[in-house]
């Protein structure tokens, strides 16, 4: 569990600062978004697990800034926004567009899908070789993209 354990030193590297609590307190919040899931499926999470929960509480926290930015909540927009780039130090490498373009030619090529009628099969079958590097909605448009234009 070597994600699990990076995020333990971290959380305690922090807390021993003692300057950083915006940080502090996404770890501590994470941390607790893990144990919930560990207890849930009643078993310690794999790191690739654990990847989705980071991704998980991004994107909790993306879909919230929208609505705090139309209420000029501007000192929480940055927060949120200060949140997600440490979330985002535990991800691993995230896939630049082209990546994703190439992935899904080679998908579509693999299961045979020839029009936007199969945008479900491909999805399913690129979504677990993209989890935790690539954002689905960004996967999703490039899949129509290519499939609409076939």
């Amino acid at each position: 569990m070597a994600l699990k354990d990076s995020l333990d030193a971290d959380m305690k590297a922090v807390m021993k600062e003692g300057r950083n609590k915006t940080k502090l307190s996404v770890l501590r919040l994470l941390k607790t978004a893990i144990q919930y899931e560990e207890i849930e499926k009643n078993r310690e999470l794999s790191d690739e697990e654990i990847f989705g929960v980071i991704a998980r509480e991004i994107k909790k926290r993306q879909d919230a800034i929208p609505d705090y930015q139309r209420a000029n909540r501007e000192e929480t927009v940055n927060k949120l926004k200060e949140e997600i780039k440490y979330l985002q130090t535990y991800l691993p490498r995230q896939m630049t567009e082209d990546e994703i373009r190439n992935l899904v030619l080679q998908v579509i090529e693999e299961i045979g899908a020839e029009g936007p009628g199969d945008i479900g099969k491909v999805m399913k079958s690129i979504i677990p070789r993209t989890k935790g590097r690539a954002d689905g909605r960004m996967v999703n448009n490039i899949v129509r993209q290519i499939l609409e234009s076939k």
